[in-house]
């Protein structure tokens, strides 16, 4: 065993074990990263590399052309790309933080309020999530149509703000929030309303952080809810629009592969930056899942 002195004049104990350990999962990490490596390679490839045999797995002339071409490629006389991402942004980030107050209010007052009925709409929820959400786009395109919102944002953002599985996702970790601190509160004369956001929405930050990066993985790559709810070109978001790129896996040509390249780096790089910042939490949220009171 080695002993170096560490960080404030602490020792750190090395061991032949714990090296092993640190190699093998510094090697399964490198192998797990692989994909996004390739994905970032091949967007930067020229043409000339995209289409090399054998298959080249890093770039070596590194170009953003493919960027160039994307911007064109989804371009316009009327609807330039900026306004699909925009689109996408706007509905995206309204979803993820409607979501999030949708099913902390609704969790919160079905456990501490704990309302007439209030089991049975549980129990609706959990029903909820035996059903595919492809399953109820049928439904929810007649609300849809008869509130007519065809084409408009609220028809991509009204029907993903309550979810089944945030609400349940929230209402476990309510659970857990305890009632005497809520009481004495209540004692002390603070409103429910300052009692939700100054002392039970900070303790469900790991629960709400977990909420973000799966609502936000979601509703960013949705291709299929714009499909059948917008029906212009303004409206369209970056999913809908980078199919009019390739034409399908079977028509995409051999010009537009650099831009298709190009746009799934694009497509990829947020949902990596969301749980790059919000990891601590979502790991948190899983180690306090299995806790039971």
């Amino acid at each position: 065993m080695l002993k170096i002195r560490w960080f404030k004049g602490q020792w750190l104990h090395i061991t032949f074990s714990k090296v092993l350990l640190y190699l093998v999962m510094l090697a399964l990490v490198c192998f797990t990263a692989l994909p996004l490596v390739y994905l970032v390679c091949t967007a930067f490839k020229p043409l000339d590399e995209l289409f090399v045999y054998p298959p080249r797995f890093f770039v070596h002339h590194p170009t953003t052309k493919n960027f160039t071409d994307l911007v064109v490629s989804l371009g316009s006389s009327t609807v330039p790309f900026t306004r699909y991402f925009f689109n996408s942004v706007v509905v995206t980030v309204i979803i993820v933080v409607g979501t999030v107050i949708v099913s902390s209010m609704g969790a919160y007052s079905l456990v501490k309020f704990k309302p007439p009925g209030g089991q049975a709409l549980f129990n609706m929820i959990l029903i909820a999530l035996m059903f595919s959400a492809h399953v109820t786009k049928i439904p929810s395109y007649m609300v849809v149509n008869k509130l007519h919102l065809i084409n408009t944002y609220g028809a991509l953002i009204l029907p993903n703000l309550a979810v089944a599985y945030n609400c349940f996702l929230l209402k476990q970790f309510m659970e857990q929030y305890p009632d005497e601190l809520i009481e004495a509160a209540r004692i002390d004369g603070a409103g429910e309303f300052r009692i939700f956001l100054q002392m039970v929405m900070p303790a469900l930050k790991p629960a709400t952080a977990t909420l973000v990066v799966f609502s936000f993985t979601n509703n960013w790559n949705d291709y299929f809810s714009p499909l059948i709810y917008v029906t212009s070109q303004a409206m369209k978001t970056l999913p809908l629009a980078l199919q009019t790129i390739s034409g399908g896996a079977a028509g995409m040509s051999v010009g537009r592969a650099g831009a298709v390249a190009a746009a799934t780096f694009l497509m990829t790089l947020p949902t990596v930056v969301i749980f790059t910042i919000m990891q601590g939490k979502v790991m948190e949220t899983m180690v306090y899942s299995g806790i039971k009171e």
